[in-house]
């Protein structure tokens, strides 16, 4: 169960073999005791920072102040911190001070869970002074003492303990779950960066669904995400929909890949539907332009929690083009459609199409976006003119015509674009000049 990475076995015999001790600690036993591969390697050890350093050629200053040193081997880093306790932490983020300390106990003690408050070594097996063990093999989560005092020192603590919940499919015990349902209001301390990044592990999840349940009935949501929290309960009113908005939303959450872009699109796909709702007359429900709306609070939610632009980018189109699902477009259509999309964006596209009709009611019938699908890849692979930088002429063609840059120009490429996505087969630079001799002194 316990194999130790080579670099970290080899920093806790370089401490053991100077009179300090070292222990493996952490997420990595955790992982271990779960059969996951680690992916980073925390050590503890009752030498001080600066012992520590005088021990390894290659060092870097990384958290100092915290008593951390990063060691370096063999091109890999590995986190080296002192034994320490924490004092208060007046802003509910981080602790006003950092005490060091000789014990491995007292430094277990401040860990946040039980699954994580678990240290090793090759010498001395498995130290658990908490019971984490037995909990994951429970599949429990459970703080570290009393949760109230563990939540109320950093808040951040409750989006990890449904994110851990997530990702190792745990239940999140009793006393500890209404910690957070009374403490949840404390989560808007929480900078958006910090925010952000627990709402992403948590979405890219084996569980995406549970993590927004959690957040939901714990409160939490409330705080984060109060636009999706709006969608619960919202009646679609419409034979196309057997589910509320939220309902829906978390079938189409769990039925796209596990990437951030395509997890944040399902969330927030739908994301307008209650500020866009009316009915007709037969009072069925309609959401005209919801997904225009939709593209508008989007960018406002994700620049609220600092994504950053290539995400916000991706995110957008998606929620905004989720309703091109036409069928038997004309070609031209086509074209423009996958100059709106992006070309790298297409493929999530069709998957968030996909499971947008696996969450609605059924019998689903996928053959539009199918189609669609099949007759855009047609497209790329024959390689149509699609831009203007494909057409046979430029610029500096116009330019030789006595064209000069400016609006005029901008609207003869323009206007040669829509040619040539109608009819390719115009895309040749005399038939192109020739369509701007017969055209520019009307421009």
């Amino acid at each position: 169960m316990f194999k130790i990475d080579s670099g970290a076995e080899k920093i806790i015999k370089t401490l053991q073999s100077h009179g300090f001790a070292g222990y493996i600690v952490g997420g990595c036993v955790r992982d271990m005791i779960l059969g996951i591969k680690p992916k980073d390697w925390d050590i503890t050890t009752n030498a001080r920072p600066n012992e520590v350093k005088k021990l390894f050629p290659k060092t870097a200053d990384t958290g100092l102040v915290h008593g951390t040193i990063t060691v370096i081997i063999d091109r890999q880093n590995y986190e080296v911190t002192t034994h320490r306790v924490e004092g208060e932490y007046s802003d509910k983020r981080r602790p006003d001070v950092v005490t060091f300390s000789a014990s491995l106990k007292e430094d277990l003690s401040r860990r946040d869970f039980t699954i994580n408050a678990l240290a090793f070594n090759n010498e001395e097996g498995l130290i658990d002074y908490f019971n984490g063990q037995d909990d994951i093999k429970k599949r429990k989560l459970k703080t570290v003492g009393e949760p109230e005092k563990r939540f109320s020192e950093d808040a951040l603590r409750m989006l990890r303990a449904i994110r851990f919940a997530c990702i190792y499919d745990l239940k999140i015990e009793i006393k500890t779950y209404s910690a957070i349902q009374i403490h949840s209001e404390l989560i808007a301390i929480i900078s958006h960066e910090r925010i952000r990044d627990e709402l992403c592990k948590i979405l890219t999840s084996t569980n995406p669904a549970k993590g927004i349940n959690l957040l939901k009935d714990t409160g939490l949501l409330h705080y984060i995400l109060p636009e999706v929290e709006d969608m619960i309960g919202f009646d679609q009113r419409t034979p196309h929909h057997h589910k509320d908005v939220y309902q829906h939303t978390l079938i189409v959450l769990e039925s796209v890949p596990n990437n951030l872009v395509l997890r944040l699109a399902a969330l927030f796909h739908d994301i307008a539907k209650p500020l866009t709702f009316t009915k007709d007359e037969q009072g069925y429900g309609h959401f005209y332009g919801h997904h225009l709306r939709g593209e508008t609070l989007v960018e406002e939610v994700l620049r609220r929690l600092k994504f950053d632009n290539d995400t916000v980018g991706k995110v957008c189109v998606l929620v905004r083009e989720h309703m091109s699902r036409y069928a038997n477009l004309k070609r031209a259509s086509i074209k423009k459609l996958i100059n709106r999309v992006g070309v790298e964006n297409l493929d999530s596209l069709f998957l968030l199409q996909i499971a947008d009709i696996k969450g609605s009611a059924p019998p689903h019938d996928f053959s539009k976006i199918l189609t669609l699908q099949a007759d855009v890849n047609k497209i790329l692979i024959e390689k149509e003119p699609l831009t203007v930088r494909d057409l046979a002429i430029n610029g500096r063609d116009l330019m030789d015509l006595g064209i000069t840059p400016g609006k005029k120009m901008g609207q003869i490429l323009g206007f040669l674009l829509e040619k040539v996505l109608e009819r390719p087969e115009l895309n040749h630079k005399g038939k192109l000049l020739e369509i701007v001799n017969s055209i520019k002194m009307k421009l």
